[in-house]
């Protein structure tokens, strides 16, 4: 099972308004354990970055202005994540941004290219409804360290979200071993009673004439009469 951890950060908040990605992270896990396999770019957005974006992310124009185009970096990226399942928290925001700009560089949307995608913040609201499902919040409900995260940052939020990812379903892997544990436990004990021999004891005359008087007494009692009787003749 390979998975890739994902996040964005962008000029604003809305691509249909012409808002650009600026920064792509992407992490790699095979079968719930970091492969070391990592990507992860600036880009230069073609336009300037809100006020307010720039206030989350601290990336400003000037350091982007020699950083490759979506374009350039688009076939990289795509061939990074082809074929796994994508880890977005909140899907909707960066995969929205993502199709926008592949559709800019003439590529087809994000979904031809990997197998699913898994937004943790529906995993988060699910398994606590009502509650903050940030993933600040999420770290600090789930005891992961996230005090060098001052300002955003595509790279070290993918790695954050990955351990919040792990911890909100460790339970569906406790539960694939325990049904392990269980089937082995169930094989060990067959095998055991095969090699057992067992050990009959035959009824006395004494209990095998008292179950002949507890026949005898329902039979006269039952209005149907005794079915075990019926049974034995």
């Amino acid at each position: 099972m390979r998975q890739i951890v994902l996040d964005t950060e962008t000029t604003g908040l809305d691509p249909a308004l012409g808002h650009r990605i600026i920064e792509i992270a992407a992490i790699e896990m095979v079968n719930r354990r970091f492969s070391g396999g990592e990507y992860h770019c600036y880009v230069d957005p073609e336009r300037e970055i809100d006020a307010g974006a720039l206030e989350v992310h601290g990336i400003s124009n000037d350091f982007l202005s020699d950083k490759p185009k979506f374009s350039d970096v688009a076939g990289d990226f795509l061939q990074f994540i082809e074929g796994g399942e994508l880890i977005i928290h909140n899907a909707p925001f960066d995969v929205a941004f993502l199709n926008a700009e592949l559709e800019l560089a003439g590529r087809k949307p994000i979904t031809t290219f990997c197998e699913a995608i898994t937004d943790t913040l529906k995993i988060a609201k699910g398994l606590h409804p009502g509650k903050r499902n940030s993933l600040d919040a999420l770290c600090e409900r789930y005891g992961i360290d996230n005090t060098a995260r001052t300002l955003h940052g595509a790279l070290l939020d993918t790695r954050l979200l990955a351990e919040v990812y792990l911890a909100m379903t460790r339970g569906q892997e406790s539960l694939l071993m325990d049904i392990d544990e269980r089937t082995e436990s169930t094989d060990t004990r067959l095998a055991i009673d095969e090699d057992v021999e067992l050990i009959v004891l035959e009824a006395t005359t004494e209990e095998l004439d008292a179950h002949s008087r507890a026949l005898d007494d329902i039979d006269a009692a039952a209005e149907s009469g005794c079915l075990w009787k019926r049974l034995e003749t």
